[in-house]
């Protein structure tokens, strides 16, 4: 699977060796264990889902996350971002991860540690708020689909930060790069997507 994200350019060396290094099957739910590495989102319960190894490794990818970056992910579903990131930022760098859904975060949790990661923190919340405690932030990756960019993500984006979120309806999304040069913003569209809904005060309600 992975020398085909290469062959098709969702992904990078860099991005391939960490994706090599988290099995993307302890992620999902077990009745579609035999489906780990087909390149489809898959359910994970509580009507959240895992996204498709090839969307996975292009938002990876379009980060450009290097070695002991401190990034903020939006969702943290089953945690398989998340431990993609972690490994891509090595030792020195952190991820924290924002979810609403307390059971998806003792699921989340319960996987990274399969993989004896320590550079997660796992935090409860709306994550349209971002988490303003740990700001700024190198990389933000926002994995669920917003109506607009939440104004509080870009404040707690870093100058020459990246945030990567999908914009659009609740049906069809945009996925838009941001890039932080100062007090301005620079924004592209990057791919259609399709994400599950990002819920709370400035994303959907």
């Amino acid at each position: 699977m992975i020398e085909l994200l290469l062959q098709q350019g969702y992904a990078d060396d860099w991005v391939a060796e960490a994706m090599k290094k988290v099995p993307r099957e302890l992620f999902v739910h077990p009745d579609y264990a035999k489906a780990s590495y087909s390149d489809t989102p898959l359910p994970i319960g509580l009507g959240q889902t895992i996204s498709a190894p090839s969307i996975v490794a292009f938002m990876s990818k379009s980060l450009d996350v290097q070695d002991g970056m401190k990034m903020l992910e939006i969702g943290s579903g089953s945690g398989y971002q998340a431990a993609i990131l972690a490994v891509l930022a090595g030792d020195s760098g952190s991820v924290y991860t924002v979810e609403r859904i307390p059971e998806l975060i003792a699921l989340a949790k319960g996987n990274v540690e399969k993989l004896g990661l320590t550079n997660i923190k796992f935090i409860e919340g709306d994550g349209t708020k971002g988490y303003p405690q740990e700001a700024p932030y190198d990389r933000i990756i926002v994995t669920a689909a917003s109506p607009s960019i939440p104004q509080p993500l870009v404040d707690q984006l870093a100058d020459g930060g990246k945030l990567l979120i999908p914009v659009g309806s609740r049906m069809f999304q945009d996925l838009e790069l941001v890039v932080k040069v100062g007090k301005e913003v620079e924004t592209s569209n990057l791919m259609p997507v399709v994400f599950v809904p990002l819920i709370g005060e400035f994303g959907y309600k």
